[in-house]
């Protein structure tokens, strides 16, 4: 199907943002999340030699912008990555595309230059990665960012001879004991009406909205799911960091952290459950045990991610990433009732169908203890 009247996707030069079409696609998804890339996948259709020549200059990977915007608002922003033309058994042409948020430009930038934070502010040092990345010839994509403290100071050298991926700094950084949550925004600019990608940073996460979107079963909610996965549970951890021998003739001896055992877990009748996760480049002590601490507590409980499908009506906005929402639900499942505010960290945008309506599906944060019973 093509994108509904209320829907657009632009079609820009990466580097400038300067406007090249705006094209049709057919079966259209988009997403988003915290703590991951979100993606856009879609299908140009080629119905004769005039669209083939407008297309095949302009849906370049890797050079692309895509942007959707739904009405006047930026719904989702990021990169064309790959494109497949292909005919059919019919003789029918048409191009697939595939795209990633802007975030997944970090995963083809690599550090070439050796970079040290001594008792900076852990956003500071976030906002230093990202400058590095902009300020390279060909690296500038626009993306801006506030003056926000987390209040957490730190100390970091990122080693030019890893070669490490700039994406899995930041994750890395993000991702330690009291660290934070990072991604970039897309968005029309109030102020300018220009379309803008910002750095967005949040301690201990990032949340937007004061009051809660209430959000009922039976009502605006069509389906939930709720999961849970014990496989990578684990009430016993160590971590391993960089290799400590200098002297190449002995065997290596990679740092390890402390070992973190849940005590209160075990005497409470949980089997114990061990788990690890390495840590190649952390050479110091410190950093690696608050690593090894975050994951630690990260893996104390069954991985239950609810998701819930909702009709895309006025509530639910662009913004949604990072609101908190009241799931209200009553049916032969929870007969007394299900009454829990959730964060929303995944948002995937389905438009209309012939017998479908468009909607939304919210993937939401599981509070920490709290198993939906």
């Amino acid at each position: 199907m093509n994108l509904p009247s209320a829907y657009r996707v632009l079609v820009c030069d990466l580097r400038s943002d300067r406007l090249l079409d705006v094209l049709p696609l057919h079966d259209v998804t988009i997403d988003d999340f915290l703590g991951k890339p979100g993606s856009l996948k879609g299908t140009v259709p080629i119905p004769n030699r005039a669209m083939a020549a407008r297309v095949r200059p302009i849906l370049v990977p890797g050079r692309t912008a895509l942007w959707v915007e739904r009405g006047r608002d930026i719904w989702w922003g990021g990169i064309l990555w790959t494109t497949e033309a292909a005919k059919d058994e019919r003789g029918f042409v048409s191009v697939g595309i595939q795209a990633g948020t802007v975030d997944t430009y970090l995963d083809h930038r690599i550090l070439f230059d050796t970079l040290e934070a001594k008792n900076l502010d852990q956003f500071d040092i976030a906002r230093d990665l990202v400058d590095y990345v902009q300020a390279t010839p060909g690296g500038d994509l626009g993306i801006g960012y506030d003056t926000a403290l987390s209040g957490v100071k730190r100390s970091r050298k990122f080693s030019r001879t890893d070669l490490p991926r700039v994406r899995e700094l930041l994750d890395k950084l993000a991702g330690t004991e009291g660290g934070f949550e990072w991604r970039i925004r897309c968005f029309r600019d109030p102020a300018t009406g220009r379309r803008a990608r910002q750095l967005d940073l949040g301690h201990p996460v990032i949340a937007r909205g004061e009051a809660a979107l209430v959000l009922d079963s039976p009502g605006p909610v069509l389906t939930y799911k709720f999961p849970t996965d014990a496989t990578v549970q684990a009430n016993v951890w160590q971590s391993r960091g960089a290799s400590t021998n200098t002297n190449q003739a002995a065997a290596t001896k990679p740092l390890v952290s402390e070992l973190l055992i849940a005590e209160d877990d075990l005497a409470a009748g949980w089997p114990r459950l061990d788990g690890t996760s390495d840590y190649t480049s952390e050479e110091t002590q410190q950093g690696l045990d608050e690593h090894a601490r975050a994951d630690a507590a990260a893996a104390r409980r069954p991985v239950s991610i609810p998701e819930i499908t909702v009709h895309l009506g006025k509530q639910i906005t662009p913004d949604l990433l990072g609101r908190t929402v009241r799931l209200r639900i009553r049916d032969l499942w929870f007969p007394n009732g299900y009454d829990v505010r959730h964060r929303v960290v995944g948002i995937t945008v389905t438009p209309p169908e012939r017998g479908r309506a468009e909607s939304a599906q919210l993937t939401l944060e599981n509070p920490y203890g709290n198993d939906p019973e």
